[in-house]
C-alpha cells in the first residue's frame, strides 16, 4: 500500500480537479450535461486506481483529514448566503414549492427504503439511495455517510453514498430537459424576444459584481471559520437530546443567523460573491478528495441493487415532475421550468438544477420565477428539511441500533 500524507493528499485533489476540467471541457458528453470538474476527474481517479488494485495488487491510501472541514466550510457558506429578506420575493409560489419539495423528500425515502428492504439490503441503504444523497447532493451523502458509519455501523456507507450521489448527478442532468421540452409543447411559452423587466438573479447573471479584495477574503474566512466554531458548539450541546442534528447543519444555522443577523444590525453586509467563492472551492476539494478515494471494489456486491433502486427513484423523480410539480405550480411556462430544475437538484444538485433551466430558457424566453425559487430551495431550505425528515425515518422501528 502507498500511503499519501495531507500535503500529497491536497497536490493530489488539485490535480484531480485541473483533470476534471480538461475532461469536462474535452469530451462533449461531459459538457453537454454539465458534469462538475471534481465528479469527472476524482471518478476517472477511482477508475484508474481500480484498475491498479485488479492487476498489481497495489493500494494508494490518502490522508482525509481536511475533508470533514472542507465539507463544514461549503455548508457554512450556504448558510452565510441565505438572504432572508429575499423571501418576501417568493412570497406563495416560495411556499407552495417547498411543500412540493418536502413530499418528493418522504417519497424517496420511502421507495427506497422499500426497495432496500425487498433485495434483502439495510434500510440505511435505502435512506442513502434516497433524499440523503439524490436530494441532498455529495455534500450532504458525506456527511450522512460518515454518521452512518460511526453511530449505526454502516460500512462503505460514505463511498455508497458518493456513488449515488454521482449517479444521481448524471440522471438529474440526462432527465430535466426532456421532462421539461415535453411539458413546454402544451405551454405558452415566452419567447426569445418576449419582455423580462424583472430584475436578474445572480444565477440569470453570474458574471456581474465586485472585485474580491484580499481584505474581503479574510472577512469572508473569519466568518466561515465563526460558522465551523459555533456549529461544533452548539452540535455538542444537543448531543444525546431530541434535537440532535448533524454538525453541517448546526454550521449552516449559524451562518444563516450571523449573516442575516449582522445586516439586520447595520454592523456588516456579507459579500455573497467572496461567501460563493470560497464555498465553490471547499465543495470542489472536498468532491475530488471523496471522490478520488472512492475504493469501488468496495462496491462491488452493492452495484446490482444500487443500480436498481436508482433507476426506479429516477423514474420516480420524473413522474413527480411531470404529475406534482408542473400542475401544483400552475401547469405553465414557469412550472414547466421548475420541473426542470427540481429534476436537477431532486436526483443531483443547484447547479444541475441551474443548468437544466438555463437549457430551457436560452430556447424558450425567460422564467424570472424560477430562478428566484430553485436556488432559494435547492440551495437552503432542502438542506435544513432533509436533515428534519432524515431524523423522523430514523425514529421508525426498523432502525433499532438508532433506537438504542
Amino acid at each position: 500500500m502507498y500511503h499519501l500524507d495531507i500535503y500529497g493528499t491536497l497536490v493530489a485533489a488539485t490535480l484531480v480537479l485541473l483533470l476534471g476540467r480538461k475532461l469536462v471541457q474535452s469530451v462533449p458528453f461531459l459538457e453537454k450535461y454539465t458534469i462538475p470538474e471534481p465528479v469527472a476527474g476524482g471518478l476517472l481517479v477511482a477508475l484508474v486506481l481500480l484498475a491498479v488494485k485488479q492487476s498489481t495488487g497495489w493500494e494508494v491510501s490518502f490522508d482525509l483529514s481536511l475533508q470533514e472541514p472542507l465539507m463544514l466550510m461549503f455548508f457554512a457558506t450556504i448558510g452565510l448566503n441565505a438572504n432572508l429578506a429575499s423571501l418576501k420575493a417568493g412570497g406563495k409560489s416560495l411556499v407552495i414549492f417547498v411543500c412540493v419539495v418536502v413530499g418528493l423528500l418522504f417519497v424517496q425515502n420511502t421507495v427506497g427504503i422499500a426497495l432496500a428492504k425487498m433485495l434483502g439490503l439495510d434500510p440505511l441503504m435505502g435512506l442513502l439511495a434516497g433524499s440523503i444523497t439524490l436530494s441532498g447532493g455529495h455534500g450532504t451523502g458525506g456527511a450522512w455517510g460518515k454518521v452512518f458509519t460511526e453511530r449505526y455501523g454502516f460500512e462503505n456507507a460514505t463511498e455508497v453514498a458518493m456513488a449515488c450521489a454521482t449517479f444521481g448527478l448524471i440522471l438529474g442532468g440526462l432527465i430535466g430537459g426532456p421532462v421539461a421540452r415535453m411539458l413546454v409543447k402544451n405551454t405558452k411559452t415566452p419567447g426569445l424576444g418576449g419582455e423580462d423587466t424583472e430584475l436578474p438573479t445572480a444565477f440569470e447573471k453570474p458574471y456581474t459584481g465586485r472585485l474580491i479584495t484580499p481584505l474581503v477574503m479574510v472577512e469572508t474566512i473569519a466568518m466561515v471559520s465563526i460558522c465551523l466554531l459555533a456549529g461544533r458548539f452548539i452540535e455538542k450541546l444537543l448531543q444525546g437530546t431530541a434535537f440532535e442534528l448533524p454538525t453541517f447543519v448546526c454550521v449552516l444555522f449559524i451562518g444563516v443567523i450571523l449573516s442575516n443577523g449582522l445586516s439586520l444590525l447595520g454592523f456588516y453586509r456579507v459579500f455573497d460573491r467572496a461567501v460563493s467563492v470560497l464555498g465553490n472551492v471547499s465543495l470542489s476539494l472536498f468532491l475530488a478528495m471523496a471522490l478520488m478515494s472512492l475504493k469501488l471494489w468496495q462496491l462491488a456486491s452493492l452495484a446490482l441493487p444500487m443500480l436498481i433502486i436508482l433507476a426506479v427513484q429516477t423514474l420516480v423523480m420524473a413522474l413527480y415532475a411531470v404529475f406534482v410539480t408542473y400542475r401544483v405550480m400552475g401547469k405553465n411556462f414557469d412550472a414547466a421550468v421548475l420541473s426542470a430544475g427540481h429534476c436537477g437538484f431532486g436526483l443531483g444538485a443547484t447547479p444541475t438544477a441551474i443548468a437544466n433551466m438555463q437549457a430551457i430558457t436560452d430556447r424558450c424566453g425567460p422564467s424570472h420565477v424560477a430562478f428566484l425559487l430553485v436556488p432559494m430551495v435547492g440551495a437552503f431550505f432542502i438542506d435544513i428539511v432533509n436533515a428534519a425528515v432524515i431524523k423522523l425515518y430514523l425514529l421508525l422501528p426498523m432502525f433499532p441500533s438508532v433506537a438504542g
